[in-house]
C-alpha cells in the first residue's frame, strides 16, 4: 500500500529554520507530483507548495514564497520542504501528499502522509 512518512517537524523560534521530509512508498513516486499542505488549530488545510514529477517546476502559496523551498530526490523517493524565516504564523501540522499533477488544491491529491507538527515560538 502507499505509504508517506513526514518527518523532521518540531519546535522552533521566530526567524529559525527547519527541514521536513516525506519518504514514499508504495507508489511510482518519480511519476507523481508532490505537494506540502498545512493545518493551523481552527483553520482549513491550506496549500503551501507543489512541484512536478520532475522537480523542474514548482509552486508556492504567497505567504511563503520566498522562505520556503521544496524539492525532491526521486532516487530516494523523498521530498523535502526547507523552511526558512519561521514565522509564528507558520505553526501548523504539514502534510505532505501525491497527485498525478501538480496543485494548489487539496481534492487534487490521492494520498496523503499522516503529518508533523511545526512550532514557531515568537
Amino acid at each position: 500500500q502507499v505509504q508517506l512518512v513526514e518527518s523532521g517537524g518540531g519546535l522552533v523560534q521566530a526567524g529559525g529554520s527547519l527541514r521536513l521530509s516525506c519518504a514514499a512508498s508504495g507508489l511510482p513516486f518519480s511519476s507523481y507530483a508532490m505537494g506540502w499542505f498545512r493545518q493551523a488549530p481552527g483553520k482549513e488545510r491550506e496549500f503551501v507548495a507543489s512541484i512536478n514529477w520532475s522537480g523542474a517546476r514548482s509552486s508556492y502559496s504567497d505567504a511563503v514564497k520566498g522562505r520556503f523551498t521544496i524539492f525532491r530526490d526521486n532516487a530516494r523517493n523523498t521530498v523535502y520542504l526547507q523552511m526558512n524565516s519561521l514565522k509564528p504564523e507558520d505553526t501548523a501540522i504539514y502534510y505532505c501528499a501525491a497527485a498525478q499533477s501538480p496543485a494548489n488544491y487539496y481534492r487534487s491529491y490521492d494520498y496523503w502522509g499522516q503529518g508533523t507538527q511545526v512550532t514557531v515560538s515568537s
